[in-house]
């Protein structure tokens, strides 16, 4: 082989393994951040990953929501009307954060699948609600309940 051609060869090769590298190190990195989210049915029925960061969903059901001497750690119900979940949080609740209002947590499933949460998102006016919490509320029939004690809370 002549050497000018052996040498481009080789520095084409080079570049195509690096950037081989590089992209399969970039989307590792991403695999790891991905929080997917889960209804509690979905979360009931085993298709959410124990010990996976996951973002869980729904109503938080009314009377669930009970608080620890601590003051800090707080166990409430979240429902899709269909399925309850236990969530488990230590941390300051949003402002906004209510029984019968849909939440959105984000934490890791344990062997009791209790979700430990390590955030917890409230929605921000009284018109908001995130859209998958809204989309597994509509596929069970909760959505119209949640809107009719919205009204009627006003």
């Amino acid at each position: 082989m002549n050497p000018v051609r052996k040498k481009r060869l080789t520095i084409i090769l080079a570049i195509v393994l690096g950037i081989a590298a590089t992209l399969g190190l970039g989307l590792y990195a991403l695999q790891e951040n991905i929080n997917l989210f889960y209804t509690p049915t979905e979360i009931m029925n085993g298709q959410a990953p124990q010990d996976a960061r996951i973002r869980a969903g729904g109503l938080v059901k009314e009377g669930s929501v009970q608080r620890n001497e601590d003051a800090l750690t707080v166990t409430f119900v979240v429902t899709d009307g269909d399925a309850d979940v236990t969530i488990s949080y230590r941390g300051i609740l949003p402002d906004l954060f209510r029984e019968g209002q849909g939440i959105v947590a984000l934490g890791r499933l344990n062997a009791e699948r209790v979700l430990v949460s390590d955030e917890v998102l409230a929605k921000h006016d009284e018109n908001y609600m995130p859209p998958e919490v809204g989309d597994a509320l509509a596929k069970t029939g909760m959505l119209k309940h949640y809107e009719e004690s919205a009204k009627g809370a006003k």
